[in-house]
C-alpha cells in the first residue's frame, strides 16, 4: 500500500546557478563548475571516509521545478517523451542525483567539481560512486543513443513559480 514519504534534508548544495537558464543539464557537461555542499552539523559523522572518494552522488530535491508533468520535450531532444524515459526534473516526487566530483572536505563542507545543481537546492543524501557498481557503457539509452554534446545549459522549460527569471 503507498502512502506519503517524508524526506528530512541532510545539506543545501551551493553552486554559481541561481536560475535554471543556463544551469549545465549533466555533471559531464558542467565544464569543472565548482560548488560546495553544506552538510548539517548532526550528519557530519556520516562523512568519515568519504575523502577517498574521487566522486560522489548528490541526491537532492528539485525544489524550484514547474509543476508536474507526465509528457515532456528534454533539452537533448525536440520530441516530446514520458517523463520517466528522461531527467527531466518536473516529476511526480522532485528527487534528482548528480555523480560530481569530490575535491576535499573541511569538516562538514564538501568541496565539489561539475556540480549542475541550482545554489541552495536542498540535499536529502550522499553515496560514493564507484565504478564497479554505477557504470554501464555498453548498455542502450533509448532516444538519446547518439553522441552527446559537450557542453548543454538549461533552458527556463521547466522553471517554477518561484525562479527568477533574472540572471
Amino acid at each position: 500500500m503507498a502512502g506519503e514519504l517524508t524526506l528530512k534534508p541532510i545539506g543545501i548544495i551551493h553552486s554559481p546557478f541561481t536560475v535554471e537558464e543556463g544551469t549545465p543539464i549533466q555533471p559531464s557537461l558542467a565544464g569543472g563548475a565548482r560548488g560546495w555542499v553544506e552538510v548539517f552539523p548532526e550528519f557530519e559523522a556520516g562523512l568519515d571516509d568519504l575523502e577517498g572518494f574521487e566522486r560522489v552522488w548528490l541526491v537532492y530535491i528539485f525544489d524550484r521545478a514547474g509543476e508536474e508533468r507526465l509528457k515532456v520535450i528534454p533539452y537533448l531532444d525536440s520530441r516530446e517523451h514520458g517523463v520517466f524515459a528522461t531527467r527531466a526534473p518536473c516529476r511526480p516526487n522532485r528527487i534528482g542525483f548528480s555523480c560530481v566530483r569530490l575535491l576535499g572536505r573541511n569538516g562538514p563542507r564538501l568541496e565539489i567539481g561539475d556540480i549542475d545543481v541550482l545554489d541552495n537546492t536542498p540535499l536529502v543524501d550522499i553515496k560514493p560512486y564507484i565504478p564497479g557498481f554505477d557504470s554501464f557503457p555498453e548498455v542502450k539509452t533509448g532516444w538519446l543513443d547518439r553522441p552527446l554534446p559537450k557542453k548543454m545549459g538549461a533552458d527556463s522549460r521547466f522553471a517554477g513559480k518561484n525562479e527568477s527569471s533574472d540572471k
